[in-house]
């Protein structure tokens, strides 16, 4: 006859076990946050606004160093050193990870908090256009800004893709390398230069003083097209080069072998380097302002007349703030907060495209 006993209950976490609970990382950081605000609550007990000369940024910093060490101490003594080293370093990367999220945070929290205010259906429904004080809107600057940037996109995509296909399926040689070191050149160029150099070239074509959107556009492709390039090509260089021997294997030629095989494969990691170089031009303002101009009132043709966009908007509210220079500031910042929030839509959209394009996986 057997006989069935139940196994001893395994061992709980704790400080002579060999290894921390779980809960105590996070004790350890709330003790060490509250003796960092003690600290600094006492300093600023003796003036006479202790709130607002508490020092919380102090708090944070002194904070974290104080749980590095509590954590790195503990640790040693209840596990290992080894342990010990492990668990710093957890510390450190995350800490490096929040110094880096602060920025952004702080950003965005600024941002929305001050944009908020002129969120109304006036601000989307009319343009500037015999406004001096309160009032007024920015559809004639979210259409410069979507017919700009779209126009840019429909001239340096095309090219940059095609750029990156020859640098990583056709190009050899010495043409491949000038290639990539001159695309390396225009990645660094200042926006600036690139303004100035559409400007001159319409300049000397058709008139000097000439602004219209579609320069505008051309700066911006300028500004893309390496972006583009560099980003596709890294991405069709990670394409199994046993995808495409298949795909010769079964007689199909190279150049639809690129179109049905490579550039599917890579389509979520090409349309991210697409994302990454509207976003790096949608917020430029030194360019547009030397080669799409400014205006108040709606202009839907890129072709004839100036254009206003949405940072050349928020940059001229702030700059000539006009009889209300409140008004004028709050409209400056719900125009940053409306191109954050367009870029966001643009991000989610590519996401969309990107899973649509992607390849499908049988038994999925």
């Amino acid at each position: 006859m057997t006989v069935l006993t139940s196994a001893p209950p395994a061992p709980s976490a704790s400080l002579t076990s060999g290894r921390l609970p779980k809960w105590a990382p996070w004790a350890l950081l709330g003790v060490s946050f509250a003796v960092s605000a003690a600290v600094f609550g006492v300093a600023a007990a003796g003036s006479d606004t202790p709130l607002a000369d508490f020092n919380i940024a102090g708090t944070v910093i002194v904070g974290i160093l104080l749980y590095m060490v509590i954590i790195t101490v503990i640790s040693s003594i209840a596990e290992s050193r080894r342990k010990a080293v492990d668990r710093l370093m957890t510390a450190l990367v995350a800490t490096a990870f929040l110094i880096a999220l602060l920025p952004l945070v702080s950003l965005l929290w600024t941002v929305v908090a001050n944009g908020i205010e002129r969120f109304d259906a006036e601000f989307f429904s009319y343009s500037m256009r015999n406004v001096v004080g309160d009032g007024g809107g920015i559809v004639h600057a979210i259409w410069g800004t979507v017919l700009i940037t779209l126009t840019a996109t429909i001239i340096s995509v095309p090219i940059g893709l095609m750029t990156s296909i020859y640098l990583v399926e056709y190009g050899r040689g010495k043409i491949a390398k000038a290639i990539t070191f001159f695309v390396d050149v225009m990645t660094g160029i200042p926006s600036i230069v690139a303004g100035l150099f559409i400007y001159a070239v319409f300049a000397l074509l058709l008139r000097p003083g000439i602004s219209m959107g579609f320069m505008g556009a051309l700066a911006l492709a300028v500004l893309m097209t390496p972006v583009v390039v560099r980003g596709s090509e890294e991405l069709l260089r990670i394409v199994p080069n046993e995808l495409r021997e298949a795909s010769y294997a079964l007689g199909v030629p190279k150049w639809l072998t690129i179109l049905k095989v490579v550039l599917p494969t890579s389509i979520a990691g090409i349309m991210t380097s697409v994302m990454l170089a509207i976003s790096r031009v949608i917020g430029e303002t030194a360019p547009l302002l030397l080669t799409a101009g400014f205006t108040q009132s709606l202009n839907t043709n890129i072709f004839d007349g100036q254009m206003m966009t949405l940072p050349v908007f928020a940059y001229n509210q702030y700059m000539n703030q006009g009889t209300n220079p409140d008004a004028a500031v709050a409209r400056a910042w719900a125009a940053a907060l409306t191109l954050i929030l367009i870029v966001m839509v643009l991000n989610l959209l590519a996401r969309l495209i990107a899973k649509w394009f992607a390849p499908k996986l049988s038994g999925r």
